[in-house]
């Protein structure tokens, strides 16, 4: 914040091995976030100067900050080292923003939501990063929404910083690197990431295990609703956020927060440290968007208080270890040379009636195991 004071819940959030974030050179952030050529990553080179990229990151330049995510976000194998070694060097200045999770049902205006709550944020002085996760592309795996374009309000605040990052195909709708670049963010001096993710699904969970706020934004008429949400859904939340709460449709939206109220009472699990709550908000007229903030400041109170907000964390790290373990093996699984020579093989002998699925699984991994045994022993 720029009195360089924080609220009384913000204080110790550097929990889970994560150290205070950097605030110095955050105050008059430059204005333009365009993605260029970086003058850190030159192609076909790896004379990538890491120590010019923390600079740039701790002084919250949010051009830097753009190239540092885009080498995160490389699939380029001679990227990964630069990229692991720029995370080792900035999480000690990463881990104390408040991350927030924004899902929604079709139609809800996470959006419109997204960029009234920012600026809203952006006026009491924080500074927002917003991780707007489209879907990609069937074709070029590109995203296709483009949220800045939608959001240009906040996209022109010198407080914000807006990112649209393919999904990948990830589980979920959030990208694989979405974590590292949540770090990234933290240490540029951005207090709170609002991470918006497409759809809402089973997969949710994955959100969940990113923020330590979790909301999901409804329309009005619940019962309907409700009929083709997941039970999981609704219990993984700690809010539910009934928007265009405005005009003729404010009566509906106020009784549909209502019931969401009682929902909520059934479905929230004991254990939880939060009781979610329901609200009622115009992401255009601005209702309701203050006693939203303060309910998150509440649950972070009451959270750290409980001890609950740093066992979310540590179980995050937790989640966050064995995710990458689990994308590793995936990897190194399907990269193997002698398993893509099987796969073809078995795929048909599988879509042919000839094989079962699980004897062709057996096989492949058969096969995996010895030439990562000939691996071993050619070294």
């Amino acid at each position: 914040m720029d009195n360089g004071k924080k609220p009384e819940w913000a204080e110790g959030i550097d929990s889970g091995g994560f150290a205070s974030v950097v605030k110095k050179g955050v105050t008059g952030l430059p204005e333009s976030a365009r993605e260029g050529r970086s003058r850190f990553i030159k192609p076909g080179k790896r004379n990538i100067d890491l120590d010019e990229i923390k600079k740039g990151l701790l002084k919250g330049d949010r051009s830097t900050l753009a190239r540092a995510i885009t080498l995160i976000e490389s699939n380029a194998p001679e990227h990964f080292e630069d990229a692991q070694q720029l995370l080792q060097l900035i999480l000690p200045h990463s881990g104390s923003s408040v991350r927030l999770g924004i899902s929604g049902v079709p139609g809800a205006g996470k959006s419109t939501f997204i960029e009234s709550f920012g600026t809203y944020l952006c006026s009491l002085g924080h500074h927002v990063a917003v991780l707007a996760v489209d879907p990609s592309s069937s074709v070029g795996g590109g995203s296709i929404l483009g949220d800045k374009t939608r959001m240009e309000e906040l996209a022109r605040n010198p407080k914000a910083f807006i990112r649209p990052s393919p999904s990948g195909g990830t589980l979920g709708g959030v990208h694989r690197k979405t974590r590292e670049t949540i770090a990234l963010c933290e240490a540029a001096g951005f207090d709170i990431i609002l991470i918006e993710t497409v759809g809402v699904g089973q997969s949710e969970s994955i959100v969940r295990s990113m923020s330590d706020f979790f909301m999901l934004l409804v329309l009005t008429g619940a019962g309907d609703e409700l009929q083709g949400m997941k039970k999981g859904i609704m219990e993984l939340v700690d809010a539910i956020v009934v928007n265009k709460a405005d005009g003729d449709n404010r009566p509906l939206a106020l009784k549909t927060k209502a019931e969401y109220s009682r929902i909520l009472h059934f479905l929230q699990p004991a254990t939880k440290g939060w009781p979610a709550k329901a609200f009622a908000c115009s992401a255009l007229t601005g209702h309701g968007i203050s006693e939203l903030w303060e309910a998150i400041g509440d649950f972070m109170a009451m959270t750290k208080d409980s001890g609950v907000f740093e066992e979310r964390r540590r179980s995050q790290s937790k989640e966050w270890m064995h995710s990458l373990i689990h994308d590793s093996l995936h990897n190194m699984f399907f990269k193997n040379g002698a398993i893509k020579d099987l796969l073809p093989l078995l795929e048909n002998q599988v879509a042919s009636g000839n094989k079962t699925v699980s004897k062709a699984v057996q096989e492949c991994f058969e096969v995996f195991h010895g030439a990562i045994r000939n691996d071993d022993l050619n070294e």
